[in-house]
């Protein structure tokens, strides 16, 4: 199949006078399924409409929005693979200098706040035509919310974006039936009852939320709507954000939830419940589509984000550990939604293929690698469920955590020829693998390229608490048991602990807690994440309000520049440059009796890591002269 079109030449070529819907995204066109928009282009195109992609267009003016002229039925528009803000700025709210989704690794392809920025253009070159707003800085941003670069409540985006509606989660589901309603020939703001989308009902409108009601009954409550506390009282009261918070979080079940109702001003923003969840053959549909597998022909430069990508196989999408600072559940939903084993050995079997294709898949895997295949145990219960984690705090007992699907595909996908490695670079919960011994062999004995990336994030029990995640002994039992079996298999492996500083809750003493642990544990990290609220987090919120939601207790929040600064420097107390930080944490402690433990070496752990460090990149290093030699001949 060609690519999908990106210009009026493309478009010509296929016999087309006009195109039926136009996406507008501010990443470069990748055809490939790990990106949302051409994946949501291509499922259109199946169904039978006439699709068109304007990648990252100068917003400066109207005239590169109208570059494949009017659609027939609607705009959709995304920031695209993250939020805009994200992309732009650091943790210190500097701006960065690359972007990871533009031709040159160059930043500066799209503007700040891109959806709004996005849409006012669109408005401006065809008033008339629908913009549909969606990924993830639409879905995390769809009530009021915290902005961070900002420090300030925002409105819904909707209303800043002036859109016409918002499709929020996973998209093909809302995106298809609005645009196939469209094609019905009904009117935009007539689409009231699509599950997964957000739309504003301005003064003296009828309020239909999601079954029709009389204007009389606008804003009462019923029991199938539920009104959080307003942009009003959330941007004036750091406990009605909580409580928001607190609400929006409890109805993320498909099955179970109401449609939400949040007043600004005059105006309600209606949130309806998220689109029900993929079956398997869904899955295994949107993954048969025919992606090229490589960036638009019309780029000259590498794009990072491709490169990272282009090896690996999306197993399955959804996560249920529920961590604090991560926003996917409320993006991708809680429940897994996996593909067949069939479905993903065709789409190997078809990388294969690719001339490019040197034999190495980088990752099989989705948000957590090891929730494959997994699912409630309990229908009945899921239908009611409200738990943002089915592993925190401790496994639910209803959770069907059998490991043998997950085991069976890594075993399938390592058989396909013309397959030499297979890798799994997403992040695994180290915590369900303790049910999961086979699981745990053979990624340990088969798909460890040397190192182990987890994220135990902290040690403190109060903050790995507050994070939603398992402590200080699920990660040492788990370190103990990973080194016995790489012993056992005869490789020379280590774990690389991803960690945080600066989290709600999370004092300096805290960090000097976690940097002696890892001292004694033989780690000596390079990076370390400083944290950002991003939108849609519980994090977030905890950041803002200083409150933890579910408990209602006051959290200490570090916010100074200095003090983060301080925080992260007692975990990178090895580094030279770190030195007079990690001194002036200690001082602040009144520990500077403990600057020699801390800043004392440990020669034989850092030579270890280096050991396998330099192995890894050794081993990297002949296969790539193996594959020139093989080449050449």
């Amino acid at each position: 199949m060609p690519f999908i079109a990106t210009t009026q030449e493309e478009v010509a070529k296929r016999g087309w006078g006009e195109l039926d819907v136009i996406f507008i995204s501010g990443d470069a066109y990748i055809d490939h399924p790990s990106f949302g928009v051409p994946l949501l282009a291509r499922w259109l195109e199946k169904h039978g409409f006439r699709v068109g992609i304007i990648a990252q267009p100068d917003w400066r003016s109207k005239d590169a929005f109208m570059a494949l002229g009017r659609p027939r039925l609607c705009f959709a528009v995304s920031a695209g693979a993250m939020d805009s803000m994200v992309a732009h700025y650091t943790p210190a709210r500097k701006l960065r200098h690359d972007d990871a989704y533009t031709p040159g690794n160059r930043h500066g392809a799209r503007p700040n706040r891109a959806t709004i920025i996005y849409t006012s253009r669109l408005k401006e070159a065809y008033r008339d035509v629908p913009v549909i707003i969606g990924g993830i800085e639409a879905s995390l941003r769809r009530f009021a919310h915290y902005d961070f670069w900002e420090d300030k409540v925002r409105r819904s985006i909707i209303i800043d974006a002036k859109a016409d509606l918002l499709v929020y989660g996973m998209a093909e589901r809302p995106l298809l039936e609005v645009v196939e309603r469209l094609n019905r020939g009904e009117q935009i703001h007539n689409i009231r009852t699509v599950r997964g989308t957000c739309r504003v009902v301005g003064k003296g409108e009828c309020f239909e939320c999601p079954t029709p009601v009389s204007g009389e009954e606008a804003g009462a409550q019923r029991e199938d709507v539920l009104e959080i506390p307003s942009y009003e009282q959330v941007a004036a009261d750091a406990a009605s954000f909580a409580e928001a918070y607190r609400l929006v979080s409890r109805e993320q079940n498909p099955c179970s939830a109401r449609s939400i109702v949040q007043r600004h001003g005059d105006r309600l923003l209606i949130s309806l419940p998220p689109a029900l969840p993929l079956s398997e053959a869904g899955m295994d549909a949107i993954y048969a589509l025919p992606f090229e597998k490589a960036p638009h022909p019309s780029y000259q430069e590498q794009i990072p984000a491709w490169e990272q990508i282009k090896t690996s196989i999306t197993s399955h999408r959804g996560c249920f550990g529920g961590c604090a600072f991560c926003a996917i559940a409320m993006h991708q939903g809680k429940t897994i939604q996996s593909r067949s084993e069939r479905s993903i050995e065709s789409e190997v079997r078809a990388l294969a293929e690719k001339t490019w294709f040197r034999g190495s898949i980088s990752d099989v895997g989705g948000p957590t690698a090891n929730m494959y295949g997994l699912n409630c145990g309990n229908s009945e219960a899921q239908r009611t469920c409200r738990r943002s984690s089915c592993l925190f705090p401790a496994i639910c007992k209803q959770l069907d955590s059998t490991d043998k699907r997950a085991v069976g595909l890594l075993r399938k996908v390592r058989a396909v020829e013309g397959v030499k490695h297979v890798a799994v670079s997403s992040g695994v919960r180290y915590d369900l693998m303790e049910r999961q011994t086979a699981y745990f062999r053979e990624l340990v004995g088969h798909h460890v390229s040397g190192l182990l990336k987890v994220a135990p994030e902290h040690f403190a029990e109060h903050v790995t608490a507050l994070m939603r995640k398992p402590g200080r002994k699920a990660f040492e039992a788990f370190l103990k048991r990973f080194r016995d079996e790489s012993d056992r298999v005869g490789k020379r492996q280590q774990i690389v602990p991803y960690l945080i500083s600066g989290h709600p809750g999370c004092t300096l003493a805290d960090m000097l807690e976690l940097a002696l642990a890892l001292k004694t544990l033989g780690f000596r990290v390079e990076q370390v994440q400083d944290f950002t609220p991003t939108p849609g987090s519980l994090s977030t919120c905890m950041y803002y309000t200083g409150i933890d939601p579910d408990s209602g207790k006051k959290l200490h929040v570090p916010r100074t520049d200095r003090e983060k600064g301080l925080q992260k420097a007692l975990l990178l107390w090895h580094q030279p440059e770190e030195r007079n930080k990690v001194l002036e944490a200690l001082r602040e402690l009144g520990k500077e009796n403990m600057a020699a433990q801390l800043l004392g070496g440990c020669a034989k752990e850092r030579n270890d890591q280096e050991a396998t460090i330099r192995e890894s990149s050794r081993k990297q290093g002949v296969s790539k002269q193996r594959s020139a030699r093989s080449k050449k001949g």
